[in-house]
This record gives C-alpha cells, structure tokens and sequence, in this order.
C-alpha cells in the first residue's frame, strides 16, 4: 500500500478538525436545549433529529453499504456497526441468529464525548432510540422488527447496548422500544464482524465520509430546531451554541489549519481556509483594515427543502465563537438573504 504524501495528510488533518467542530456543535446544541429549555424539549428534539435521519439515510445507507440482502435484524444491526464505524464512532455488533442481532457502543460514548455525558438526562438518550432504531423494521416494511436496550451510558451503565429482534407478530408503536436491563449483550469479536470493501472504501473516500458524518447532524440539527422551536428561539440557541463552542475551539481548528490568534487579518485568513475544508467557495476582498468574505456557497446546507434564513445563524454563532478564540475585538457581521441561502456576505473588522 502507497503512504499517503503529505498534502493529502494535511488535507485529512483538515478535514478531521472540520469533523470536531461540527460534533461539538451537535452536542453542544442538544446541551443548549437541556439547559435552557429542559429535559422535554431536548428529548422531542432529539427524537425528531434521529427520525429524520433515519428516514433521510437509514434505506439509501442499506444499499451502499450492499446491507440489503440481509434478514431485518440483522441488516438493521450491521447498519448501525458500519455506518458508525466510518464516522469514527465505536461500536460492535454481535450475530445471534437472523432474528437477532446486537450492536453496543462502548465507552467512550462520541455523542456524549468527554464531560458533556455528564448533562445529558436518560430521556434525551432514549429518544435518540425511539427516533431511530424503533422505526427500522418500519423503513424495512417489517413491523415485527423492535429493538430491545439493555444499556444505556448515561444511567451509569458500561455503555449504551441492545438487540434487535424478529418477533412472530407485527409490533404496536409502544412495542418497538422496549428495555431489559437485566440482560447482557455477549462478547464482541472483531473477526466476526462485518467489515468494509477495502477497494470502494479506499482512504480518502473514508476520510470525507468521516468529516461528512459529523456535519450531516448539524444539517439535520438546524432546520429541525426551526421547525420546533420558531424562527426567534431556535435561531437564539443555534447562535449561542456556535458562539460556545467557536470560543472553545478555535485553538485546536487553528493548529489543523496550520495557523494561529492574531487580529482581523489572520482571522480572514483563517475563516477562507475552513471554508475550504469543508468544501465551499468564498471570495476575499480588503478595504482599509475591514475583509469582506463573500461565501458563494453552503454545501451544508444547500438541499435542504426547509432551510429557513435562522439556521444561517449556526455560522453566526460558529463564526463569532472562533473570532473571539483568535483574538479580542474582531467583529464579525452577516448579510444574509432573505433565504438565508449564499450569498452570504461576512464582514470582518
């Protein structure tokens, strides 16, 4: 196997600080809602992100990853094992029979990662279930599919861990989640799992996909706070969880970067190298110490059917947040349209 040279290694570096920014976002976000709206809004904003996902992703996913052959169970297990395995997550899968199948994620928990476990109440974590794994056998055309939790991390358990089972008779909506707390899932094996095809799978393609994994919860995040919560209050916790979180990572994004704090100048420099890292166009302008950074496109964003103008203030937020991290007093001013699609138009001074 050819190394990698060095641009490209640079170029995954960059990618992989993109993927860190966007994950503490989506976990700051759901943290916002559990500290300034409580436990029930968080948790019907979660759920309704899982869902969402899982209708968006969960069928399209089945075939790319050649999972569709496969029993119910055991497609819907495997599913969970490998697309989360190529956003870095980790997790195992365990094979029972064809009407059954584990998966488990293990500590470290990537959604809950580091201190932020600590502020999350179990319904928030049952939600993301309910969103997503109950509904497989649904998207399979199965109602006989559930999914059964034996674990979950945030109740101070060893990890979040469940099965899914093939029951003889179609499931009610209350059935296909349900907990067994005194069960335990066998042991995990990793030469009995599931793995990637190395030749449609090479490493740059997994290296994007990883980046792209961290982002598409922002994507899904956004809009579904808007829908929820109204333009005004979703657009207030989408800003002040990107301020937090620019604040807190500016450091770790401007070394991936290969760039430092400064003034308004090295913050234009930095802010067109991220646009770059996750794949959007932007052009420059100067004029007596203030840039102009005129963003040309949103991939993030850009097909989203419901992107109303407030979720332009995750970049707000975001934008803010990395200024103040790089250096005090650089303003940071968006005109945006009335869509909130680009052009999007970033003043810096």
């Amino acid at each position: 196997m050819t190394a990698p040279d060095p641009a490209q290694e640079a170029q995954w570096k960059r990618w992989r600080a993109v993927a860190d920014l966007y994950h503490a976002y989506f976990t700051g976000l759901i943290l916002t809602v559990v500290t300034r709206r409580g436990t029930a809004d968080a948790a019907e904003f979660v759920f309704r992100v899982f869902r969402r996902q899982q209708q968006e992703r969960f069928l399209p996913g089945l075939e790319k990853l050649g999972l569709s052959h496969l029993p119910p169970a055991v497609a819907a297990a495997q599913y969970h094992y490998l697309s989360n395995w190529i956003g870095g997550v980790h997790v195992e899968y365990m094979y029972e029979s064809d009407r059954k199948a584990w998966i488990r994620y293990p500590p470290p928990r990537w959604i809950w990662k580091g201190t932020a476990i600590c502020g999350v109440p179990g319904e928030v974590s049952r939600a993301m279930l309910r969103g997503w794994h109950a509904n497989n056998g649904v998207a399979l055309g199965d109602t006989r599919l559930g999914f059964v939790c034996t674990k979950q991390s945030v109740d101070g358990q060893d990890g979040l861990e469940g099965y899914y089972y093939q029951y003889d008779q179609p499931l009610e909506l209350d059935q296909r989640l349900v907990f067994a707390r005194h069960l335990e899932a066998p042991l995990f094996d990793a030469a009995a799992a599931p793995a990637l095809p190395v030749a449609s799978w090479p490493r740059p393609r997994l290296e994007k996909a990883y980046r792209n994994y961290a982002m598409e919860y922002v994507r899904t995040a956004a809009p579904v706070m808007v829908q929820l919560f109204g333009p005004e209050d979703a657009g207030y916790l989408l800003h002040l969880t990107g301020k937090l979180i620019g604040m807190q990572y500016f450091d770790e994004v401007a070394a991936a970067l290969s760039m430092g704090r400064g003034g308004a100048s090295e913050f234009a420099t930095f802010l067109n190298a991220l646009f770059v890292a996750q794949d959007d166009a932007a052009e420059t302008t100067q004029s007596e110490g203030t840039f102009e950074i005129r963003q040309q496109s949103w991939r993030l964003m850009e097909d989203v059917a419901d992107n109303h103008s407030a979720c332009a203030k995750v970049l707000a937020g975001l934008f803010e947040g990395l200024a103040a991290g790089c250096g005090r007093h650089i303003g940071v001013h968006l005109s945006a349209t009335p869509s909130g699609r680009p052009p999007l138009l970033w003043t810096i001074g």
